[in-house]
């Protein structure tokens, strides 16, 4: 188990930052970046919690701070991440932001941000209560259900973006169960490796669209 985890966390992580690496050297413009820089604080992120749990399994050391200083990392750069699907939904399809939507969807981002802050989560001993992970992933799964709906009116217009939103959705279909149940059912946490595929094809969807 540990080994196909671990060798599975590393392949993402790779696949992440290289992706953002050539998708930002590829294209130069707005977009380009955008989306570069997406996959980079989505791989980079990740790698605060991923790195420390792929060491837990094979180095002799106490790793609980890292894995809970990790997940605090990866809560805020996931928001930042969708906060860059958001502007480059508005780049790609050359929309006006909305008033009314942009400030709901900043605000629920902040509020993400700031109860992630909150200490009641206790990252630092890597024993968030259940009611702080319910607490901070609302705005979160707002967010989420914010950028589904955006992507969804318009998948038509640019092929390769068609299925983000159903990318998008499934990762939440998959992480919500594991949030709420794993620490109660730990088989839930296997979960987590079709969510993160869910991630690498929308990064694909990125990819696709800078070689045009």
């Amino acid at each position: 188990m540990k080994y196909g985890e671990s060798s599975f966390d590393i392949i993402y992580l790779i696949f992440a930052i290289v992706t953002g690496l050539i998708i930002l050297a590829k294209r130069k413009d707005s977009l380009g970046r955008l989306m570069g820089c997406a996959a980079l604080i989505l791989g980079c992120g990740d790698a605060f919690h991923l790195v420390p749990r792929v060491l837990n399994y094979f180095v002799d050391a106490d790793f609980t701070f890292w894995l809970g200083f990790g997940k605090l990392v990866t809560s805020i750069t996931m928001t930042v991440f969708y906060v860059l699907m958001y502007r480059i939904w508005l780049s790609a399809y050359k929309e006006p932001a909305h008033k009314t939507f942009a400030i709901c969807f900043y605000a629920f981002a902040i509020c993400r941000i700031a109860l992630c802050l909150m200490p009641g989560n206790n990252w630092f001993t890597n024993d968030s209560p259940l009611l702080w992970g319910i607490l901070r992933n609302i705005p979160f799964i707002v967010v989420g259900c914010m950028i589904v709906i955006i992507y969804f009116k318009k998948r038509s217009e640019i092929k390769e973006f068609k299925l983000i939103w159903l990318f998008v959705t499934l990762s939440f279909a998959f992480y919500i169960p594991v949030t709420v149940g794993a620490s109660f059912i730990p088989i839930l946490g296997a979960l987590m490796l079709p969510k993160t595929v869910c991630y690498m094809l929308l990064l694909v969807s990125f990819y696709n669209k800078a070689k045009e």
